[in-house]
């Protein structure tokens, strides 16, 4: 049987970082980066979550430029509509590499079995809406006119809001019987997924379903990189606690994963194999870290953030997305994003970027109670605040409110 490994908590959120792109000082100099370049940090972290909140810009962007200094939207956009990736269903809705598509059919043999009856029920709509498209190619989800309103399953109440047309490009969007192949901005172009493969050359959903479901689960392993099989989320499949419990054991059992013992952390977690020599390595040069900055500002949705648990087992930091929670009830902000210095998260700032006036609002910056002395990590901190500003078009920084109060004076931002 595998031998466990015992390693001090500060080792393993470092060497967590690491395989997250989130460790070590920005580059003195640094390129504009291109799509492949792009395409390399995508496929280093599994997959990358989209969402369309933007109170600076999406999750995805935010995402992508916390690791790469030059990055710009416009590489993304132009890896979507040069098929080097799409959009899909992994921790939730993300933008996966295409050379993985296979890997996702049991995903979307689920979600096409579960979904069937609602297509019925918009038949003639759903026909319509293929019919444009196959004629007509990509089109944008307003160059359809509803007939109807309808129910769409995300409606708060059931009440007809939605337009058909809105909900069956949904429906067929996530039984992936279309797909988006192109995006301006928020806005998404769909087209038909059969013909878009057989036109890349992409290869067919015709692997055994055990290998497929096998192969997904290794993704999100190297996605995750420090694993415990509690999640409910592990291989991004339904599965029952015994059944994630037995796909990990099955991996120690061949040797493919290593059990990983947390000094002062009670849950088991696991990392593969292949990943000991860094880990191990990591240890060895514990004496040798620098613990400043830059300082990053991780969206709600990061890939660090996926398993909440393991932030607080790793790096005694709780939290929590308070965009559901009522305004009066928030205690850190709509959109609060925790400040990664070093390998610790030492605070949240909650940001409201507005492009008319290039005004970046910080309304509030809230510091932990844990975080290092003011002077250990302020000057990182400004540097950040400023290029964080500069890299989405802002021109000026305002700070509304901090804690601690004497915080905002020492900032000296305004």
């Amino acid at each position: 049987m595998t031998t466990a490994l015992h390693m001090n908590k500060k080792i393993v959120r470092r060497f967590l970082l690491q395989t997250q792109a989130l460790l070590g000082r920005w580059p003195a100099v640094s390129l504009p980066s291109g799509p492949n370049q792009v395409l390399s940090l995508i496929r280093s972290l599994g997959c990358v979550q989209i969402d369309p909140v933007a109170a600076v810009t999406g999750n995805q962007h935010l995402v992508l430029g916390a690791r790469d200094l030059g990055y710009t939207a416009d590489s993304l956009n132009t890896l979507l509509s040069d098929h080097k990736v799409f959009e899909y269903f992994a921790n939730a809705a993300c933008v996966i590499p295409m050379e993985d598509y296979a890997l996702f059919e049991p995903v979307r043999a689920r979600l096409r079995e579960r979904l069937a009856p609602s297509l019925q029920g918009l038949e003639k709509t759903v026909q319509h809406v293929l019919q444009r498209l196959k004629e007509e190619g990509p089109l944008p989800s307003r160059a359809f006119r509803a007939v109807e309103r309808v129910s769409g399953y995300w409606d708060s109440a059931d009440v007809p809001k939605t337009k058909d047309t809105t909900l069956a490009l949904n429906l067929l969007l996530d039984s992936a019987v279309i797909r988006v192949v192109a995006r301006q901005g928020n806005e998404r172009y769909f087209h038909i997924t059969e013909s878009e493969l057989q036109q890349q050359g992409l290869p067919k959903e015709d692997m055994d379903v055990l290998v497929q479901r096998q192969a997904l689960l290794d993704k999100y392993i190297h996605a995750y990189r420090v694993v415990d099989a509690r999640d409910p989320r592990l291989g991004w499949l339904k599965s029952t606690a015994a059944e994630r419990r037995a796909d990990i054991a099955a991996r120690v059992s061949d040797g493919r994963m290593i059990p990983l013992k947390v000094e002062d952390v009670a849950t088991p977690y696991y990392i593969r194999a292949e990943d000991e020599d860094l880990l191990l390595h990591m240890e060895r040069e514990e004496p040798h870290y620098d613990p400043s900055g830059p300082v990053r500002f991780l969206p709600p949705l990061d890939n660090l953030l996926w398993r909440r648990e393991r932030i607080v087992d790793l790096f005694d930091f709780h939290y929590k997305w308070e965009i559901y929670t009522p305004e009066v009830k928030r205690t850190y902000g709509y959109y609060a994003m925790p400040i990664l210095h070093g390998d610790r998260l030492i605070g949240r700032m909650d940001p409201r970027l507005d492009r008319k006036t290039g005004v970046l609002t910080v309304r509030l910056l809230s510091m932990e109670e844990t975080a290092p002395p003011v002077e250990e990590w302020i000057t990182d901190f400004r540097e950040g605040l400023q290029f964080f500003a500069s890299m989405h078009g802002a021109r000026s920084i305002t700070i509304e409110k901090t804690v601690p109060k004497e915080l905002k004076k020492q900032l000296k931002l305004i």
